[in-house]
């Protein structure tokens, strides 16, 4: 990743005796602060993942295979097939999730 660098308006770079102002480092804090939530919202995006192995279902729901099997079976979550492999729409995987919450 390449440094971020701030420079004035008029894209000069300050000389070691220059003042910086109150209003210097207002600006330096918001370009700042947009660049991080611009960093963090793209890292974010890129985790999201719309299909979901096996594996990682059962990690979500603290199953085994067996009773992944068995919810698939039951219809009680919705999957694909592709190449041997089953893949499951992980907001479908959130719904189920949210449906069987219960407050306490």
């Amino acid at each position: 990743m390449g440094k971020l660098l701030y420079l004035m308006d008029n894209d000069q770079k300050p000389s070691p005796s220059q003042l910086v102002t109150i209003k210097d480092l207002e600006e330096f804090r918001t370009k700042m602060l947009m660049d991080i939530k611009m960093i963090l919202e793209g890292h974010l995006n890129k985790t999201n993942k719309r299909w979901l192995k096996s594996n990682e279902v059962r990690k979500m729901l603290g199953v085994s295979a067996g009773t992944l099997q068995t919810l698939r079976n039951n219809g009680k979550i919705p999957f694909a097939k592709m190449g041997g492999l089953t893949y499951y729409d992980a907001a479908e995987i959130d719904h189920l999730l949210t449906a069987q919450k219960r407050e306490p």
